[in-house]
């Protein structure tokens, strides 16, 4: 039977790539909406939304992400990040809809020594952080059945605006670049994610939960943003030269993880998903940025 799929965040990199994904999925429904269809830092437009429709799956990708800016518009971000989720999962409950929620590594303070667990502290060291990890509450507060938070990090695509683009930008204008070497990560290419979550939707596993639940994705594999910039131009053919400085070199507004990987152990071996090395996932991604 056909599943019917409501897609938040259409315009971002995961809701993009969701989308370019949808036609290889027949078995399901999809529909896309995103700022024009529906302002989410307004509640009563989000039930209005609703009020004549139910899905199958709720999947929530859109978010206030602009995390330097978000130190400054709070109850913005929060909103979106906290207030649109609450309101989500309170209509997943009342119509028995599965929802995946997509959360951040920025709920974390960054100071661990080994990869996060799911059940590791939280500490979010920014506004974003904190509007997040707010929004993940929200969720478990409420606590429909079927319900999943992803948490993920480092997130690029071939579509918006993201560091991959964006030092391939700055590579063709400038000789040399400074870029960060002591916050270490892993780097997500947003169609894996996409094909993640829709691996998920067809699992049984997922409606099959009774409560709230979170499961760590990113690619497989470590790096630094130096690493990241240095293996996307020697993967791209640019020359531009990367010199490797400090946080404390670059300061931000928000306070970013020094140290942001994720064990993905669980949504592994709970819903069997595979997932890429990163350099071979940039590898991917490059391919289809290059000037045809």
């Amino acid at each position: 039977m056909t599943k019917t799929l409501l897609v938040t965040g259409a315009q971002g990199q995961l809701g993009s790539e969701l989308r370019l994904l949808s036609p290889k999925h027949p078995d399901l429904s999809f529909t896309f909406i995103g700022r024009d269809d529906i302002d989410l830092s307004q509640p009563e437009a989000i039930q209005a939304y609703f009020k004549d429709k139910t899905f199958d799956v709720i999947i929530n990708c859109a978010a206030y992400t602009a995390v330097d800016k978000a130190e400054s518009e709070p109850a913005l971000a929060k909103s979106i990040n906290a207030d649109a989720v609450e309101v989500l999962a309170s209509i997943a409950k009342e119509k028995n809809s599965a929802i995946i929620h997509i959360s951040t590594d920025y709920v974390f303070d960054g100071k661990n020594y080994r990869p996060y667990l799911e059940t590791d502290k939280t500490d979010p060291q920014s506004v974003y952080g904190q509007t997040k990890l707010e929004g993940e509450q929200a969720l478990q507060n409420i606590n429909p059945p079927k319900s999943l938070i992803i948490r993920t990090s480092w997130v690029y695509s071939s579509f918006g605006t993201n560091f991959v683009k964006t030092m391939l930008r700055l590579g063709k204008e400038r000789e040399s670049l400074g870029v960060i070497f002591d916050q270490v990560g892993t780097p997500t290419y947003a169609r894996d994610l996409a094909h993640a979550i829709l691996t998920l939707v067809e699992n049984p596993q997922l409606y099959a939960l009774t409560a709230t639940e979170i499961v760590h994705y990113s690619n497989e594999g470590v790096c630094s943003w130096y690493d990241f910039a240095t293996t996307l131009f020697e993967l791209s053919g640019q020359t531009c030269q990367v010199n490797p400085i400090e946080t404390k070199d670059y300061p931000t507004p928000a306070t970013r993880p020094h140290y942001s990987l994720l064990n993905k152990t669980k949504i592994k071996q709970q819903f069997g998903i595979s997932i890429p090395y990163w350099k071979e996932s940039l590898a991917e991604c490059l391919s289809l940025l290059k000037p045809s």
